[in-house]
């Protein structure tokens, strides 16, 4: 059967409906027909140009990821910036490009689930409920809130989370036998939700992409936090909902090749 590009868009609208979507956001198909037939699928965080060379060599014409190619409307495409650059790449190679990004987080069994529940969390609520009309049945919106039955120490949940993630390194906040019992999980960056992390009781967060005042904050305030890169906490549950994706399209009666990028990875560098 054949599977084409608006396929794509109907298979992501029932994993994650653009409009769970943050007001701030841009999702679905950023560049592509959607008519086009589609021949091979590779899954990458960003849209980088490595990984649009990749697409091209591999025999890939639509690349589906988390984070938007264009979040920022652009002025022009030319090729005097990097994002005209990327598109028209794009369009000379007949590559097609979906994203789903804040939507794909906040949905139920989207990736803040994944990443709670890869963590060995199975008990949790949303931090930041959705108000959208058949999403607001709790379980859908941004964030994770874990309430343990038993206490564990900071080290350990730190270990944890660094293991799980398969961290080069984490950085935390809190003393090493502080005893944490309620948890604010928020993959990628979460500092926009830390009130209200706070307000629901969490004396840990995890999450990535912090910055240092609000860090020091945390820090006065008692507050734990478990920094393992924006990274870390959203390509290894991105790779797991690919995973799910591929079996949808075989459900549905598809064979075509779903790759996980070989070129996606940290722009960070660590000594």
């Amino acid at each position: 059967m054949l599977l084409k590009v608006k396929d794509i868009e109907n298979i992501m609208q029932l994993f994650a409906p653009s409009i769970l979507k943050e007001d701030y956001d841009n999702v679905g198909l950023m560049v592509g027909d959607k008519d086009d037939e589609v021949t091979k699928i590779l899954i990458a965080l960003d849209c980088t140009m490595d990984v649009i060379c990749e697409a091209r060599d591999k025999g890939c014409n639509l690349i589906l990821t988390h984070h938007p190619l264009l979040f920022v409307k652009p002025k022009v495409v030319t090729t005097d910036t990097l994002v005209g650059k990327k598109i028209i790449e794009l369009i000379k190679n007949n590559i097609n490009v979906y994203s789903s990004h804040t939507n794909l987080d906040s949905v139920k069994g989207g990736l803040n689930d994944i990443v709670t529940e890869i963590l060995d969390f199975t008990s949790y609520k949303v931090i930041e409920a959705s108000t959208i009309p058949g999403y607001d049945n709790g379980d859908n919106g941004i964030g994770r809130l874990v309430i343990l039955e038993k206490p564990v120490l900071l080290l350990d949940l730190c270990e944890n989370v660094k293991k799980t993630f398969e961290a080069d390194f984490i950085r935390y906040v809190g003393m090493d036998n502080k005893l944490i019992k309620t948890i604010a999980i928020i993959n990628g960056s979460g500092e926009d939700y830390f009130d209200e992390s706070i307000k629901l009781g969490a004396d840990c967060i995890i999450t990535g992409d912090t910055k240092y005042h609000h860090v020091s904050d945390l820090k006065e305030e008692n507050i734990a936090l478990i920094d393992a890169g924006h990274f870390a906490t959203e390509w290894k549950p991105l790779k797991i909902f690919g995973e799910k994706f591929k079996k949808r399209l075989i459900e549905d009666g598809y064979n075509n090749e779903v790759i996980f990028s070989q070129n996606t990875h940290d722009p960070y560098k660590v000594k």
